[in-house]
């Protein structure tokens, strides 16, 4: 007789956080921990853990699915699955014993905004590597250089570009004059990562 009226307070409770956990909605999730009661029968009391696949197995209900579900839907889904087995239709509850523990979060580096390298060389104010924002064309890069030296040979400035499919580096000749002039095109070449403007020293009478 104790037997038995603890089996009802014990089902009691349970109901209650059944009742608790459905108000709020909450639904079941992988590495959860229910504990499942069958008043009818004590051998089947467990606390049983929501696998990764979000699935549960109880004996003689089988596997059933748990995850996204609430906490009545389980229950319900037990006692169709368990009343085969029983003379008269079995009482079941369902409460959460334990929440899935959380993983601990990486913390994530602050994002970079994304640059684009070319080096300068030769008559020029800045030379060195100077980071460029992606899409810079050639006379913005040029702009960033801080202008020429008074010994700049600005007719022969070189842009020295490593082209990976040959294996080598090309040679593009510029005239900074005729850019500025609007006499070539060649002033809205988008810059490339490893770009080097090399700008010679003039001859005597250039």
């Amino acid at each position: 007789m104790l037997t038995y009226i603890r089996q009802i307070l014990v089902g009691l409770a349970c109901l209650v956080g059944a009742t608790t956990a459905s108000a709020q909605g909450y639904q079941i999730q992988p590495g959860d921990v229910l504990r499942v009661e069958v008043l009818q029968d004590d051998s089947l009391n467990r606390n049983v853990l929501v696998a990764p696949d979000g699935r549960i197995t109880v004996p003689l209900a089988g596997t059933l699915s748990a995850a996204g579900r609430s906490l009545g839907a389980i229950q319900t889904d037990l006692v169709t699955r368990l009343e085969p087995n029983f003379s008269t239709r079995p009482t079941v509850f369902v409460s959460l014993e334990q929440l899935a523990p959380e993983e601990p979060r990486i913390p994530m580096p602050p994002a970079e905004d994304p640059t684009v390298a070319i080096f300068a060389m030769g008559e020029v104010a800045n030379a060195g590597r100077i980071e460029l924002v992606p899409g810079t064309r050639l006379l913005q890069a040029l702009a960033q250089l801080g202008g020429f030296t008074d010994f700049a040979a600005k007719k022969r400035i070189q842009l020295r570009r490593y082209d990976p499919h040959e294996g080598r580096e090309k040679i593009y000749p510029l005239n900074y004059e005729a850019i500025m002039s609007g006499r070539s095109a060649n002033g809205t070449v988008i810059m490339q990562e490893g770009d080097v403007i090399l700008v010679p020293t003039r001859a005597l009478f250039e």
